[in-house]
């Protein structure tokens, strides 16, 4: 039985990237309203997770792969950290994270992000960058076949 090819990347891969970046974003906020922190030190497993998903759908490691996963991961830092704002801003009003995410504008999502969001943080959310972008990059040969 020949191996399969996996040169060419799947076609559910990047409906897959998405649907687990969304999830993981919706998780990450909640956490962080029941918690009444940022949570930062979960962008390192944003990456993992994206990479892991990227790698269960084969698609192939090298640059493409980590460009996908970096960019994914920036997004459910980016969403994450914007629902968590309207999240403790909605509260005060009797509204859900993704209602008042509509109602507030940007420039004030930025101040409460400014607030907010401590070097710590900010290096977490860096951190996670960085592990995607080496995730990507590398990954595990297959074992040689002993036929």
């Amino acid at each position: 039985m020949p191996a399969p090819d996996t040169s060419h990347p799947r076609w559910y891969a990047l409906p897959l990237l998405a649907l687990g970046a969304i999830g993981f974003a919706a998780a990450w906020m909640l956490l962080a309203l029941a918690l009444d922190r940022q949570c930062a030190w979960l962008a390192p497993l944003a990456a993992v997770d994206m990479v892991l998903l990227l790698r269960l759908a084969d698609w192939p490691r090298g640059m493409s792969r980590a460009a996908w996963a970096t960019l994914a991961t920036g997004a459910v830092v980016a969403a994450a950290n914007v629902l968590i704002a309207a999240g403790q801003i909605g509260q005060s009003f009797g509204m859900r994270p993704w209602e008042s995410a509509l109602k507030i504008g940007p420039a004030y999502v930025w101040l409460l992000l400014g607030l907010a969001v401590t070097r710590i943080d900010l290096v977490l959310f860096g951190a996670g960058l960085l592990l995607a972008l080496w995730a990507g990059l590398s990954g595990r040969r297959r074992a040689p076949s002993a036929r």
